[in-house]
């Protein structure tokens, strides 16, 4: 049986060892399961206190995708088997993809992460987290949530809120694509590379002159990857983001939720992305915006430690109350995307409904992660 996660060691040439992790599920995308987390998890921890590990690569089997989301289908089949119940397995994977996803953003080598082709969901969460994140010219990055009625969770209240005014709030509302010079504008990336560099990447890791320093080391990656990217700076795309900031602002500006959910609606550009964009969320799950509008009030405030806390109390919240039952539903089980959403407008939602969301199950000093 073929292993969902591959694990080999590259040899550098002073004698220390890369250790290269790769998510291997092409059928799927490599949508990250919780087979995978709970096979990465100890690697990484294993890699970590290994003194003859000096650093980490991350990437996906194939071409196609990094990582395209999480595997949701089996969680959608124990909330259909207990409705409105908060089932281990729910609360299983979304705690150790977080307690994964933290790890990665701590951990103490240079972590590499090869940010080719889809990167979304689950994807966004274990490349977040990664200290040398490198995108492509076929990177396609998105938050897409609320199209499924979740919302942007591993660690997204962290990295949406830091993103310019405007940008975390719009990209979370309308899982509007992002590609390799948005990643870098928007702070989800720090280097850029052909599609064909991937084998030199790895031959020139292995021939740096390692210190066994973490902070040396990281500087060393970094003015190598630098290198490079300068010289593949010619292949980036242009970026949407850059190119409609303004207009993005302009539609986020608004004083109130209903407000910004209309000035998106019914944006009346002619542009594909702007109208792609404007379509999600019209289309999108109306208490995801509550959501995604809350967490980005706050997360500018939270320690990423708590971010994490945060979301695994939100993710369990939807997991409980129906819609991203029905979202997955829609896209996935019946393929038929005509979701039932519980709300047929934002305006419709009052807001203890959505503070109820906010309040987590378990009691004082229980939380699964409460040990980040």
């Amino acid at each position: 049986m073929t292993a969902v996660v591959e694990f080999e060691h590259l040899t550098t040439a002073q004698g220390q060892r890369i250790g290269v992790a790769r998510l291997n599920s092409e059928k799927s995308l490599n949508a990250l399961s919780l087979d995978m987390i709970q096979l990465l998890q100890p690697q990484l921890d294993a890699w970590a206190s290994d003194e003859s590990i000096v650093a980490v690569w991350l990437e996906g089997a194939g071409e196609k995708a990094f990582c395209a989301g999480g595997d949701i289908v089996a969680m959608y089949q124990a909330m259909v088997a207990k409705p409105g119940t908060l089932v281990d397995e729910v609360a299983d994977f979304f705690s150790q993809e977080y307690r994964l996803d933290y790890t990665i953003h701590r951990f103490p080598k240079p972590f590499v992460v090869w940010g080719h082709g889809i990167v979304m969901g689950g994807g966004m969460g274990l490349m977040n987290g990664g200290s040398h994140r490198i995108v492509t010219e076929r990177t396609l990055m998105a938050m897409p949530e609320v199209t499924i009625g979740l919302y942007p969770d591993v660690g997204a209240t962290h990295f949406l809120s830091k993103m310019p005014s405007g940008c975390g709030l719009y990209l979370g509302l309308t899982g509007a694509h992002m590609n390799a010079t948005d990643a870098l504008f928007l702070g989800l990336a720090d280097h850029f590379a052909s599609s064909q560099r991937k084998a030199e990447l790895l031959a020139g890791l292995q021939q740096l002159e390692w210190q066994q320093h973490a902070d040396a080391d990281r500087q060393l990656v970094s003015n190598y990857l630098a290198q490079i990217s300068q010289a593949d700076q010619s292949l980036q795309p242009a970026s949407p983001v850059q190119q409609h900031l303004a207009h993005i602002q302009q539609l986020t500006s608004g004083q109130s939720l209903v407000d910004v959910v209309e000035r998106i609606s019914s944006d009346s550009s002619d542009d594909k992305w702007l109208q792609r964009a404007a379509q999600t969320l019209r289309q999108g799950c109306p208490m995801t915006a509550h959501i995604v509008w809350n967490q980005l009030q706050h997360g500018a405030d939270l320690s990423l430690a708590d971010c994490f806390r945060l979301e695994l109390t939100l993710s369990v919240a939807c997991a409980t109350r129906g819609d991203f039952v029905e979202g997955i539903r829609a896209l996935l089980i019946d393929k038929d995307k005509q979701p039932r959403w519980q709300h047929a407008a934002v305006a419709d939602i009052d807001e203890e409904e959505v503070d109820d969301f906010f309040i987590s199950p378990w009691p004082f000093g229980q939380h699964p992660l409460r040990d980040l």
